[in-house]
């Protein structure tokens, strides 16, 4: 029986921090998403656009869609949240802000262990994220 060579896998504290808030941030996101997906599906939540008339803008670009349909871009979907279609978003929104938090909660690991670099690599990608999020770049 040949020898297999040890593998070991040594996980650093920032690793392990982003990996935990990651996997409870997700879990919270879907379980929202779920919960908001039966309101809208069964109409305990009114939706916006009623689902037998959704079909009718499949065909549409985006534009044509948000003016015929009168809804507002970028973050205008947080003024609609008493619609069933729209509440939704609020699962999407926290699922893509996770990465956010990590790199947020993972700062002070490593300002803790005198990484500055990392330290200021993390802090640089929560700012970049935040201004995508934010919809500021696409001014620029």
């Amino acid at each position: 029986m040949a020898n297999k060579p040890e593998s070991r896998l040594t996980l650093q504290a920032e690793q392990l921090r982003y990996a935990g808030i990651m996997e409870k941030g997700m879990f919270f996101g879907l379980a929202v998403l779920i919960v908001t997906f039966i309101l809208y599906v069964t109409g305990i939540i009114r939706p916006y656009i009623p689902l037998n008339e959704f079909s009718r803008y499949f065909h549409k670009d985006v534009n044509s869609y948000l003016a015929e349909t009168n809804i507002d871009a970028g973050w205008g979907w947080i003024k609609m949240l008493q619609y069933g279609d729209f509440l939704n978003f609020i699962g999407i929104a926290i699922l893509a802000s996770i990465t956010i938090l990590c790199y947020i909660f993972i700062v002070p690991v490593f300002w803790k262990k005198k990484d500055w670099v990392f330290a200021i690599l993390a802090i640089l990608e929560v700012i970049v994220l935040l201004i995508a999020a934010s919809g500021l770049s696409a001014y620029y």
